[in-house]
């Protein structure tokens, strides 16, 4: 039985999404307490039901809108759709900045457009907007209030969009977005990455890889963030991250060959992902002790944008 059976149906319906189209943060969310579990459901449910404005509205204008009067909605607080509701409800409660859910609207909102990424800076910034931002708010979620703990939040969520932007490079181009940089793969129309040339082949794939190991660079960070967390909070954090990091792990086993079916991971590798984190992390000096400072290169493109500091710690 789900855990979440007895509240209110935005909250359930929120439950839903996360099982169907969280899989990888649905198999983590189980090493959260009851509370925390709840509000990071309650989160991927706002989430997911902004993103899903954007891919399923029946026209871009109608989505628009629709992001309009969301954004409308966190800066008035207040709104009648019950997921807003909730949304709205959870910022109040984890005291989740209005800026910051402001910028994931944007982040959204951006992809009503023809996608065309010019460069890497361009595109951690969009990674930031609409990944990035969940982690400042999950730490909201998860009681974790210190500003310290934000930019290495920040570039866990951007470790995961880089990792989502790699495994759905044909599914995205079906829809008209192009994420990889023309700085790396050149001005290639979205079209042209469902089933890449062979002229391109070698350069689309060069690039996906230096995505991964871009990466790879957040989430290193990210987990050096993880002592800032409740210790229960640190595992399942931990466990996530490893789930989606073994993604682009199974894609550089097929030779990042992404147009060839979606990078899986299987509940049986989640299992083993999850044993080996729990018995390696504690082990770990980064697990207890909190980082001494946060590399600022990591953040070089990002300037001030909400919840990025000039500097983090000393």
């Amino acid at each position: 039985m789900s855990p979440l059976t007895d509240l209110p149906e935005a909250v359930v319906a929120a439950d839903v999404a996360l099982s169907t189209k969280g899989r990888s943060f649905h198999w983590a969310r189980r090493l959260l307490g009851k509370t925390h579990a709840a509000r990071a459901t309650r989160l991927y449910g706002f989430c997911r039901y902004l993103d899903d404005i954007a891919d399923e509205s029946a026209s871009g204008e109608s989505a628009r809108e629709k992001l309009d009067a969301a954004a409308v909605s966190v800066v008035t607080g207040s709104a009648t759709d019950a997921l807003i509701c909730d949304g709205l409800q959870l910022m109040r409660e984890c005291r989740i900045p209005s800026e910051i859910v402001l910028q994931l609207i944007a982040g959204v909102r951006s992809d009503l457009d023809l996608v065309s990424v010019p460069d890497e800076p361009a595109l951690i910034r969009y990674c930031y907007r609409v990944a990035g931002t969940v982690g400042v708010m999950m730490c909201g979620v998860l009681d974790v209030h210190s500003t310290l703990a934000h930019a290495y939040a920040i570039d866990l969520g951007i470790a995961m969009q880089l990792t989502n932007i790699c495994r759905d490079v044909a599914e995205d181009a079906t829809s008209g977005r192009r994420y990889l940089p023309a700085s790396m793969v050149g001005e290639l129309a979205p079209h042209e990455l469902v089933f890449p040339s062979a002229e391109r082949l070698s350069r689309v794939r060069e690039c996906v890889g230096a995505l991964l190991d871009l990466a790879d660079k957040y989430y290193v960070s990210g987990e050096m963030g993880l002592s800032y967390l409740p210790l229960r909070a640190r595992f399942g954090i931990l466990v996530a991250a490893r789930v989606y990091r073994a993604i682009g792990t199974r894609l550089r086993m097929k030779d990042h060959a992404f147009w060839q079916g979606r990078a899986m991971v299987t509940d049986r590798e989640k299992a083993v992902i999850t044993a080996r984190a729990m018995l390696s992390a504690p082990l770990q000096i980064a697990f207890w002790r909190q980082p001494s400072g946060h590399d600022p290169r990591l953040h070089a493109a990002l300037g001030s944008l909400p919840g990025i500091e000039k500097k983090h710690g000393s």
